[in-house]
């Protein structure tokens, strides 16, 4: 009977040790699930980041674009107006 109590916390302490054990494993599989996440979200903010860089660069030339358009249209209606007041002189 003397030892029974010994006997008692060594049974105690293997099967702590073994929910430790098991714990430990899903412990990790988390933390890596985590860092995943982690890494995940960090490439899409870096994706979207490149489509709005990208995006602004595209707005630029559309606006380029239609500047110089209306710039056109502007020295062809000028280039009309000079054509028919040379017309009517």
């Amino acid at each position: 009977m003397e030892y029974g109590f010994v006997v008692l916390g060594i049974v105690a302490l293997l099967f702590l040790s073994m929910y430790g054990y098991s714990y430990i494993s899903v412990a990790q599989e988390k933390a890596k699930m985590m860092k995943e996440r982690q890494m995940r979200k960090e490439k899409e903010e870096l994706r979207r980041e490149r489509r709005l860089r990208h995006q602004a660069v595209i707005d630029e030339k559309v606006n380029k674009i239609a500047k110089r358009s209306e710039e056109i249209q502007r020295e062809l209606k000028l280039l009309k107006e000079m054509k028919e007041n040379q017309k009517v002189s």
